[in-house]
């Protein structure tokens, strides 16, 4: 009885000692997946946000049908041109003489290509809209429009995907942790985000400690 005893105390011992282990190594875990997921996330993000404002600089709007912004990456180039100061002389009518004026001449060098411009031989674009997250087949939620900016008509987009999504396979008390971060060192809210509908910002919603290279899972 007094053997039975001590073999129920180890016992006892050891899932006691296994919960504080977890309780202190959990969290631990959850972090390193999370910064390691954030990142890659946040890598189509760029991608994303770089497709959008080339959109916007060709086609004056940014776009919301992701399979058309990747068809406008395909196919679509950048006019490159060159700004020069120049003068020329203006008859004044009511002073009745020649006035020399300033202006600035605009020329066009010739076109480049915006696949090339900014993906540089990668094909990458076209699956930059995947939720890079194993066992997760999910797309990032993309949106633009137009805001009203003190009487003037401003377009805007957004793109993001939920942290539900991202952390979908971890512990889910400290996903709901996750997702009330309000803070300059974490992602604020439920969401991995940039851009937005409500204001004019083309920024993303993660803290700077991600602008650096993060080690792949």
């Amino acid at each position: 009885m007094k053997i039975v005893l001590q073999l129920v105390l180890w016992v006892v011992i050891a899932a006691l000692g296994y919960m504080v282990y977890d309780s202190v190594m959990g969290p631990v875990r959850f972090n390193k997946v999370k910064k390691v997921r954030y990142a890659k996330a946040i890598e189509n993000l760029r991608d994303i946000r770089q497709a959008e404002l080339a959109h916007k600089t060709v086609v004056g709007k940014f776009e919301k049908d992701p399979t058309k912004l990747i068809a406008f990456i395909d196919t679509a180039k950048f006019t490159l041109t060159q700004r020069r100061d120049s003068s020329f002389v203006a008859f004044n009518k009511i002073l009745q003489i020649d006035e020399p004026r300033d202006t600035v001449v605009v020329d066009t060098l010739g076109y480049a290509s915006v696949k090339d411009s900014l993906f540089k031989g990668s094909d990458r674009y076209k699956t930059m809209m995947n939720v890079p997250v194993d066992g997760k087949d999910a797309k990032f939620d993309l949106d633009a429009g137009f805001i009203d900016k003190n009487g003037i008509r401003v377009s805007v987009f957004e793109a993001r995907v939920a942290k539900d999504i991202l952390l979908h396979d971890l512990d889910k008390d400290l996903l709901f942790q996750e997702k009330q971060v309000v803070s300059v060192e974490g992602v604020d809210g439920p969401f991995l985000s940039v851009g937005s509908m409500q204001e004019v910002n083309t920024t993303g919603n993660w803290p700077k400690t991600y602008d650096s290279n993060t080690k792949q899972e």
